[in-house]
């Protein structure tokens, strides 16, 4: 039996350039994999980590664009966020309809 990883949208806040996601549940630990995995599959690559308390905050890049993916360890938050406003609309609007169908990853 294989077991799905499941990925949903949950709010696409364009004006601030955002895309807050439904992702499996996860600890500040466990994080890490889940992202890299998320990444792999979209496909995206890292630039840069960056961990405080509760946070993991992640450059990245996709498809040539650079925003944030950030992971909020006690609200079980994940999402993209650009690096200010309107940046990279229409890849965060890609990526909202992407995930407003929702996929699923194979567990490794």
């Amino acid at each position: 039996m294989v077991n799905k990883m499941e990925f949903g949208l949950i709010e696409y806040q364009a004006e601030q350039g955002r895309v807050v996601l439904n992702t499996p549940g996860f600890d500040f630990d466990s994080f890490p994999q889940l992202g890299e995995r998320l990444l792999a599959a979209l496909p995206a690559t890292v630039i840069e980590k960056q961990c405080d308390a509760d946070i993991h905050s992640w450059l990245i890049d996709f498809e040539e664009c650079q925003m944030f993916l950030k992971a909020e360890h006690y609200s079980e938050s994940v999402w993209f966020e650009s690096l200010s406003g309107m940046h990279c609309q229409d890849e965060l609007s890609f990526l909202a309809t992407l995930f407003q169908q929702g996929f699923c990853l194979p567990e490794q």
